[in-house]
């Protein structure tokens, strides 16, 4: 999730709307065609949430990225350690005064209508997001300094900034996936374009036919550079959409699907890694799950109510019972240590002690403090140790009031900034510097704690600007020290995700987070059935 000022996050990755839990696929409608999901080069991949739209460029669900990124390259991808690789762009940065970032890109790649995949497209999708601000786009909050992109070449982008921002080229490069201008630009507004049906792509597979809230069938293109030998190996891909994990489990244990997209539940790791005919994969951890305490309500406005609440937090119980040992401590830092490069390792998670949580109310002048607590119902680990919390905080005297909802409610009282405690996670937290600006500027767009401190805002903001490496470390570490001693957001584990898919299969190329995990364009692109 990122940006320092609009939506991203990727996390949970991603701040995604899911839709209803449909009914299970049955029949012809479950593999989106009448020929079916079925052929020893046919992948079908199962998922709970169902497509809310197929145009990239908008909001969406974890499920639209995962068909749209078949469809739309990005410029860059990513390494476990959060850092950046080459995809559609071979190389990227700045010039001397960081004032102007530029994209090299590859030369060949082609939409499947047979046009040329350029610098131009990539020029039309920068600019697009700019002056638009489509709905729910993320990658806009990175756009605060970005004046306008510039095709220079067919192969090179240079952006223009009104000042030096570090954030601009690594978040807008794996961020944002590349649409042809020759189909969106038909429309004047974006939000206008549903993208429902004649498909463009320069992915591995395009697709081909929708079952609304049954399947999504994509279909191999006739060339991708960046599959073995320039041609994807699977003929189709096929997404399945189930109403809850269990039923996901089913279909991949009788063989109806080949991968379950999203990552087992704690609870299911052992007994999927035990059963005969499936593989689990480790897929690392690259965001953090989080309670934040709405700083705009009295009295979690004191820093000290802040405090006591982390203090009433058994965060270990809940890592070793709830998330089954499959989590390490974030040292209740906003920069944990999948940045490693990053993480400051003065920094120590906050002790459960309840007998110092009561002592901070009592400093504060807070008695019988009573809070409610928001998350999704559709996050079955959070879920888990909803419970304990309660549990744990009563101890301390606190009350706390669950309220699990579904996951569209979840949403809609979070942009609301409708709770007490927010409870969640994200999927990818990448680079340190737009991730606290997303998070912990005033306009951020997952500034969930409702902080406006202009000491933070400051220490963001100056990290921003500069693209000296040295500098920009030392602020991250003042910033993550300052959020972890005023308790603006109580960081609480990395879980190292599991993935199930049928041993049938070899070849996946595992990502970090569960919105790339083994269901990367690049790993689907050269799948192979043993």
């Amino acid at each position: 999730m990122k940006r320092g000022m609009v939506a991203l996050a990727v996390g949970a990755t991603t701040v995604a709307l899911a839709a209803c839990a449909p009914s299970a696929p049955t029949g012809s409608s479950a593999s989106g065609g009448s020929d079916g999901g079925s052929g020893a080069d046919v992948l079908n991949i199962a998922t709970t949430t169902d497509v809310v739209n197929l145009n990239p460029m908008l909001g969406n669900s974890r499920t639209d990225s995962w068909v749209t990124d078949l469809m739309y390259p990005r410029l860059l991808t990513i390494n476990a350690d959060g850092s950046k690789q080459p995809y559609l762009a071979t190389k990227w940065g700045y010039s001397a005064d960081g004032k102007t970032g530029f994209y090299e890109l590859r030369d060949d790649f082609t939409w499947s209508d047979g046009k040329k995949l350029t610098a131009a497209d990539v020029a039309y999708s920068i600019n697009t997001i700019k002056t638009q601000k489509p709905k729910g786009n993320v990658v806009s909050g990175f756009m605060t300094n970005l004046v306008k992109a510039t095709a220079v070449s067919d192969t090179r982008v240079e952006i223009q900034m009104s000042q030096p921002d570090s954030v601009v080229i690594p978040e807008i490069g794996f961020w944002m996936t590349v649409v042809p201008e020759h189909v969106f630009s038909k429309r004047a507004k974006v939000d206008d374009f549903a993208n429902n049906s004649d498909w463009v792509s320069a992915g591995p597979y395009r697709l081909s036919s929708v079952a609304k809230g049954q399947s999504y069938t994509l279909e191999r293109v006739a060339s991708y550079p960046m599959a073995p030998g320039g041609k994807p190996t699977l003929s189709k891909v096929v997404f399945k959409v189930y109403p809850d994990v269990n039923t996901e489990i089913l279909a991949l244990q009788k063989g109806d699907v080949d991968v379950i997209a999203n990552a087992l539940p704690p609870a299911q790791v052992k007994g999927m890694s035990n059963t005969e005919g499936l593989d689990v994969a480790a897929v690392p951890g690259l965001g953090f799950t989080h309670m934040t305490y709405n700083m705009k309500r009295t009295p979690m406005n004191d820093v000290r109510v802040r405090q006591a609440l982390a203090h009433a937090v058994d965060y270990e119980a809940i890592r070793q019972v709830a998330v089954q040992g499959q989590a390490v401590t974030a040292n209740s830092s906003p920069i944990t240590d999948s940045l490693k490069e990053w993480a400051d390792p003065a920094l120590k998670e906050y002790a459960f002690d309840p007998e110092k949580s009561k002592s901070l109310l009592a400093e504060a002048g807070v008695t019988n403090l009573k809070l409610s607590m928001i998350y999704s119902l559709q996050d079955p680990v959070v879920s888990a140790w909803a419970t304990m919390v309660k549990e744990s905080a009563a101890k301390a005297g606190i009350t706390i009031d669950l309220r699990g909802l579904d996951r569209n409610t979840y949403l809609a009282k979070t942009v609301e900034g409708d709770y007490d405690i927010y409870a969640g996670s994200f999927a990818i937290m990448d680079e340190p510097i737009s991730n606290m600006a997303l998070q912990y500027l005033p306009e951020g767009a997952i500034n969930y704690s409702q902080v406006n401190d202009p000491k933070l805002t400051s220490i963001i903001e100056q990290a921003q600007g500069t693209v000296d490496v040295a500098q920009q470390k030392t602020l991250v570490q003042q910033a993550a020290r300052y959020v972890h001693d005023n308790m603006i957001d109580n960081i609480m584990y990395v879980q190292n995700l599991k993935v199930a898919h049928s041993a049938q299969w070899t070849g996946f190329e595992t990502k970090p987070s569960e919105l790339l995990s083994i269901i990367d364009p690049q790993s689907l692109a050269k799948v192979t059935r043993k």
